[in-house]
């Protein structure tokens, strides 16, 4: 068995922590029948003429699902590390869409995150997540890995997997 090192540990700890918090994220707004993206998106500041068009009556509905299950999914790849590389990706993809949608620049939600707040901090750490092959420790990218499920002779899906 390997060493499970201060570094493993941290990367565990991380992991777990940003997939409760899009689990928990997604939880709630799927199974609410009041979220909806429409009322974030009409009142965005900095990037309004991108973010306005998707309140539109044919689109929001589309938006709210693929947010809701978006968290959901995200969640459950950090929390069981599985395919973190994939979830990790869209993770940051969605925190640095929310970053430029709550600025009112170079203000981000108020006037006391001057440019960083915490979106930014979960996009690094995110970030790091996905470098650090984060599904590899206590997770099941690791467990796939040692069980060879991913064939070694598939090169595709190596980078999925770790």
């Amino acid at each position: 068995m390997p060493q499970f090192t201060i570094d493993h540990r941290l990367v565990l700890t991380f992991r777990l922590l940003m997939g409760w918090t899009f689990l928990y994220a997604g939880l709630t707004q799927v199974f609410s029948s009041d979220f909806t993206v429409t009322s974030f998106l009409a009142h965005t500041k900095t990037f309004h003429d991108i973010y306005a068009p998707l309140t539109a009556p044919s689109i929001a509905p589309s938006l709210t699902f693929a947010v809701s299950w978006g968290h959901l999914l995200i969640g459950l790849s950090l929390v069981s590390g599985l395919l973190v590389r994939v979830s990790g990706v869209f993770g940051v993809a969605l925190l640095l869409t929310y970053w430029t949608a709550h600025m009112d620049f170079p203000y981000i939600e108020s006037h006391v995150n001057f440019i960083i707040d915490y979106h930014i901090v979960y996009a690094v750490l995110t970030g790091y997540l996905v470098a650090a092959n984060a599904g590899r420790v206590i997770g099941l990218d690791g467990w796939l890995a040692q069980r060879r499920m991913v064939s070694t002779h598939d090169a595709s899906m190596r980078p999925l997997a770790g």
